[in-house]
């Protein structure tokens, strides 16, 4: 089947996590994406840990259907060679250190004059402008400055979150730039510039606390795996030791949770649980009521009570149980796909389509396909030695 992105060239010079997430959803679409690396080396993020058969965790998750170029760009043959590559692209991804792809000639003011048909998608930690422009940047740093710290912890120490929220953050906002910069690009023949900061990606995702502290207001309290202003709901741990999340929205489920789950029909008017207000003011009693009720019960038996009265709720899965996880298998979710290493499973990107399958190709090995890119830009085989003995790929 034809897939969205099928005949798109992207050219990345990546690193990480924020572009090489972009560029591989980019690829799960159809798009033909070279990744740009150091030779010898790669991307350092392929040395972040060796946790994936010899391979790192982050490269494997964010870089499969890739094809990879190595290029040492402070030289000028391959320097001129990239720039080749561009005269055949759609779209230049990169997220080197600031001012870097500006100082080798690669920014969109200086390429739109040669292709003005060429997409340039920057990705920073603070944006091409302003105080910040060049503070190295990294996602804690990123998600304390946008307050994430602030509102995620115990009240007693803030807690980042335990993936890269503002590397992905970063990585969905370019990734959908540039969709709708092709989809522009369509309509007036022109490309577009597309600068992505993870601050401002991170900042977006913060609406809800940032308007709940509006004008100088308390923000939401750090209350480590419970809701800040709705109770009961988080964590409560059932008599195996298990535990369970659970959720109440309304007074109608408040009835049900204390008829069916806590069996004690009557709570459901204790003047210090009537409403939501005042049961998040008496949560600490309302939760060693509830969890009187659970010592006696299974996880499962929890779960079964909850669900018999429609009372949203999850288990607190480790990664080994949502590698197994029932839903994700009834969906066949889990493929396979290549890698240096042998095959290895892979997430199908979130939403089926009934129009076309998602490409799921080999994880690159560094540098795999540096003579074929070369060649298809007229390389020949001397030339090719020539560049690899001045090690320039």
């Amino acid at each position: 089947m034809t897939r969205p992105l099928d005949g798109i060239t992207v050219v990345s010079l990546e690193h990480a996590i924020a572009a090489p997430f972009c560029t591989r959803q980019l690829a799960d679409l159809g798009a033909r994406v070279i990744k740009v690396e150091r030779p010898g080396v790669g991307d350092f993020a392929r040395a972040y840990d060796s946790r994936v058969k010899g391979q790192a965790s982050h490269f494997v998750w964010t870089n499969r259907s890739k094809e990879s170029l190595t290029l040492d760009l402070k030289q000028p043959d391959a320097l001129a060679a990239l720039k080749d590559l561009l005269g055949q692209a759609d779209v230049l991804v990169q997220n080197l250190a600031p001012g870097a792809a500006a100082r080798m000639g690669l920014s969109f003011e200086a390429l739109s004059q040669l292709h003005p048909k060429l997409i340039v998608c920057d990705i920073s930690g603070y944006g091409e402008d302003g105080p910040y422009r060049d503070k190295k940047a990294y996602d804690l740093l990123i998600q304390s400055e946008a307050g994430m710290l602030s509102i995620t912890g115990t009240p007693d120490e803030p807690s980042k979150a335990g993936n890269s929220m503002a590397d992905i953050a970063a990585g969905m906002y370019a990734y959908t730039g540039i969709l709708s910069a092709l989809l522009l690009r369509a309509k007036t023949g022109q490309g577009s510039h597309i600068d992505v900061s993870m601050l401002e990606s991170l900042a977006e995702w913060m609406g809800y606390p940032l308007y709940y502290a509006f004008e100088g207001a308390p923000p939401p309290p750090r209350t480590a795996a419970s809701h800040a202003s709705i109770y009961p709901y988080g964590p409560f741990q059932a008599g195996d030791g298990g535990t369970v999340m659970l959720g109440l929205q309304n007074e109608r489920e408040w009835k049900l949770f204390c008829e069916v789950v806590l069996q004690d029909a009557g709570l459901a008017g204790d003047a210090r649980f009537d409403s939501n207000a005042k049961r998040n003011e008496h949560r600490e009693a309302l939760k060693a009521i509830i969890l009187a009720t659970f010592a006696s019960l299974n996880t499962a038996e929890v779960v079964a009570r909850l669900d018999k009265a429609q009372i949203a709720n999850a288990r607190m899965n480790s990664m080994a149980e949502v590698w197994a996880h029932p839903q994700l298998k009834a969906r066949e979710r889990w493929q396979s796909v290549g890698s240096p290493a042998g095959a290895i499973p892979a997430l199908l990107p979130p939403g089926r389509n009934n129009s076309f399958d998602y490409r799921m190709d080999a994880i690159p090995a560094v540098g795999q396909h540096t003579d074929a890119i070369l060649r298809e830009l007229g390389q020949g085989d001397e030339a090719i030695a020539r560049l690899r003995a001045a090690g320039a790929i």
